[in-house]
C-alpha cells in the first residue's frame, strides 16, 4: 500500500532519502516500494519544478551513479561467476 497521499510529499522524501544516502534509484525504488520509472520522474522532472535547490543536489548523485554504474554491472558479473564457479566445487 502507498503510503504517500500527495506527490509533492513523495517526491520530497524521496529526494532526500537520495540525496542523504547517495543511493541508487533502484535502491530508492526498492525501499518505498515504488517503481524505477516513477523514482526517476519524480526526481528528474517533478523536483526542478517544486524544489530546485534539492534537485541539483539529487542530480549531483544521479550524475555520480549514471559515471559509476559500468562498476557495479561489472561487479554483479563477477559476482555471479563466482557464486557459479562454487557451487561446482
Amino acid at each position: 500500500m502507498n503510503r504517500f497521499y500527495d506527490i509533492n510529499d513523495r517526491v520530497r522524501t524521496v529526494a532526500l532519502y537520495v540525496a542523504d544516502t547517495k543511493c541508487t534509484v533502484r535502491n530508492a525504488a526498492s525501499h518505498f516500494g515504488i517503481s524505477k520509472s516513477t523514482i526517476h520522474k519524480d526526481l528528474t522532472c517533478t523536483l526542478p519544478k517544486t524544489d530546485r535547490a534539492l534537485y541539483l543536489r539529487v542530480k549531483e548523485v544521479l550524475e555520480m551513479n549514471k559515471s559509476e554504474r559500468h562498476f557495479r554491472g561489472g561487479e554483479a558479473t563477477r559476482l555471479k561467476y563466482l557464486k557459479k564457479r562454487m557451487e561446482e566445487k
